[in-house]
């Protein structure tokens, strides 16, 4: 599945060995009262009377991505795109890939398979009707898809998706599947296509550990040389595109602060918040970048009987 950067799509990167690798640039498109870090302590009902700052945010990503040339995958919440409408329009009309990632940003295995269902559907509907165009792609909020919830991926099959990229193989308290496979793969018996989160397997005395190389909290909390170097050494090891993910909030150091929340979530939220703007400009210079449905032309393909890529990979 190795992807090559095409003339007049990769963006700004420039010479450099990685540049010859096209990744996948995405934004999962919700607001700082959303996330699940703070699900405890701001109950879902109350959203809307927070100030909302997910269109401005979103807008400035959008200028980030024009002034690099670059076109993305934004997996929009339904429940945003049915409060800012003109912004999705704005999204489809830069070029860029619109996505799913759900209606009310709630984990996939706190929902039943008919909430899911329901959920998945609204969502769909409503970013297709306001856009103007066809969804093949979703994200789970919070990587939730996993063991506990085998109905999820016929269901996405059945409503009209053709690829999830809901699964981030890595240990983590909230997500993560350390154990799944690192790379494309079909899911629910040959019915979806998986793009997990990417990961840089490590080697030596750590041996076996994936380390999350695909942007969050990560890009925030570690240096950006670091970040750079274990994307350009995932390129040179596996010869293949990787997928980054970023949020509007993440670019918003003046966003309100919530009261009541935890110590660790509030770390992991405010975390470098005025870092991010400027290290995604480095990150958009120093790799080339695409939207999902580019970068992974398999995608568009059947993923025939599971575990199996098809020809296009």
């Amino acid at each position: 599945m190795t992807t090559a950067a095409q003339p007049g799509t990769a963006g700004r990167a420039q010479a450099t060995p990685q540049a010859a690798i096209r990744n996948a640039m995405t934004v999962d498109v919700e607001d700082y009262f959303q996330v699940e870090a703070f699900a405890r302590t701001i109950p879902r009902a109350t959203w809307d009377s927070f100030p909302r700052r997910v269109e401005a945010n979103t807008d400035r990503i959008l200028e980030q991505l024009a002034g690099a040339g670059v076109c993305a995958t934004f997996f929009t919440l339904g429940w945003v795109a049915e409060r800012h409408p003109a912004l999705v329009r704005r999204i489809v009309a830069g070029g860029h890939e619109l996505a799913s990632h759900g209606h009310g940003h709630a984990r996939v295995a706190t929902l039943t398979a008919e909430q899911f269902r329901q959920d998945v559907i609204r969502a769909k509907h409503l970013l297709e009707d306001i856009g103007g165009v066809k969804l093949t792609g979703y994200r789970a909020p919070t990587f939730s898809i996993g063991a506990n919830t085998p109905w999820a991926y016929p269901i996405l099959a059945e409503t009209g998706h053709r690829y999830s990229s809901s699964i981030y193989p890595v240990r983590h308290d909230l997500y993560g599947a350390p154990n799944a496979p690192r790379f494309a793969h079909a899911v629910g018996d040959g019915v979806l296509w998986e793009v997990p989160m990417t990961t840089l397997r490590l080697r030596g005395p750590w041996g076996g550990q994936n380390l999350p190389i695909s942007g969050g909290g990560y890009f925030r909390l570690l240096p950006y040389a670091v970040f750079r170097r274990g994307l350009a050494a995932f390129h040179a090891a596996e010869g293949r595109g990787g997928v980054f993910y970023t949020h509007p909030w993440e670019i918003d150091p003046g966003q309100p602060r919530i009261a009541g929340a935890g110590q660790l979530s509030r770390f992991r939220h405010y975390l470098n918040l005025g870092r991010t703007a400027p290290r995604l400009d480095r990150l958009l210079r120093d790799f080339a970048w695409g939207r999902m449905d580019e970068v992974f032309p398999e995608l568009a393909a059947s993923p025939g009987p599971t575990g199996a890529l098809s020809a296009a990979a």
